[in-house]
């Protein structure tokens, strides 16, 4: 499973049977996502303060589109590599939607239901 955050209420415009279109798609080419491990770091640089945020669990054998494990956006300096998507994401690729918030203590973590897994 891969992961993708996403505010709540753009995943809420996906209607059965559609897709799941990020901004950076047209922008760059692709959807940036993020494995469970690693989450935490795009989350903690680009959406610190924001409260209306859903991780998408997505099954990449679900996704039509290609899946390609790269360097980071900008590269992570410890040279971590992240799941980039090459195409819409199909709502049905979508197994499960999370809330996601920042922690009582600052910055973001993996849900306890994923980090459970």
């Amino acid at each position: 499973m891969i992961l993708h955050i996403c505010g709540a209420a753009d995943w809420a415009e996906v209607r059965e049977g559609g897709e799941f279109r990020a901004p950076s798609l047209a922008e760059i080419g692709f959807i940036h996502c993020s494995d469970f491990g690693a989450v935490h770091l795009p989350a903690n640089i680009r959406y610190r303060g924001r409260t209306d945020l859903v991780l998408l669990e997505i099954d990449p054998a679900k996704v039509e589109a290609p899946v390609r494990w790269e360097e980071g956006v900008p590269p992570h300096p410890d040279g971590l590599w992240f799941p980039h998507v090459y195409g819409p994401i199909p709502h049905a690729a979508v197994v499960g939607v999370h809330e996601f918030r920042e922690s009582e203590g600052g910055g973001f973590r993996l849900p306890d239901a994923l980090a459970r897994r």
